[in-house]
């Protein structure tokens, strides 16, 4: 029997590598607007953060999600971001 691979993504907040099911997508559509994709199937750039609210505020704080993004991210996607997490 083969075995199947787990995809890894990178979180842009401790920038470990980590199973792409337990992190959090950030997608930049085509017509470059910025969501929160909790299916991980929309298309655009996505960009990934850990389920933890320290990965969220550092990526915050250091601006990565935004470069990694190449986009500037509203208050609204890190309050939306806060919501998921505090979810979990």
């Amino acid at each position: 029997m083969k075995v199947k691979k787990i995809p890894l993504r990178m979180c842009t907040g401790c920038m470990e590598m980590k199973p792409k099911k337990e992190l959090i997508r950030v997608v930049k559509s085509p017509e470059n607007e910025v969501s929160v994709d909790l299916t991980g199937k929309k298309s655009g750039r996505g960009a990934y953060i850990c389920k933890d609210k320290e990965c969220l505020e550092k990526a915050f704080k250091t601006k990565r999600l935004s470069r990694n993004l190449d986009i500037a991210i509203n208050e609204a996607i890190y309050n939306r971001l806060r919501e998921e997490i505090g979810n979990e």
